[in-house]
């Protein structure tokens, strides 16, 4: 039972140095944070527009349109990184369906250009 608690101390060590040094960080933030309220900055913001009283309110389909745009460049992005880094070992079958990929999202990306997405007025 020793030899198994002996396993577990680094990692109760951390979680004591990474909770204590958490804790410090707030109570030094509290403390020394320099605070200077006012209406502007204590106001609720929410996409750009005032707070409202009625949860079931329609939003501009735009705000949808957007959403949308950024999963297509961030899967884009996510999806690059490691394709990029394995490219030499993927060859010819992993290049041509990155390319697959890359079209399908250029694809939607031209759908919301032309659907007017990217005109906020």
């Amino acid at each position: 039972m020793d030899e198994l608690l002996r396993e577990y101390l680094p990692i109760l060590i951390f979680l004591g140095l990474a909770i204590g040094l958490g804790l410090v960080f707030l109570i030094a933030a509290a403390v020394l944070a320099v605070s200077r309220p006012d209406p502007e900055k204590n106001s609720a913001y929410e996409c750009g527009f005032n707070a409202f009283d009625d949860a079931r309110m329609k939003f501009d389909v735009r705000f949808y349109l957007v959403s949308i745009l950024f999963i297509i460049f961030d899967l884009e992005v996510a999806f690059l990184f490691p394709w990029a880094v394995s490219f030499a070992e993927i060859g010819d079958f992993g290049y041509w369906s990155m390319m697959v990929f890359l079209g399908v999202l250029t694809i939607g990306f031209i759908y919301e250009w032309r659907k007017g997405a990217l005109e906020w007025e």
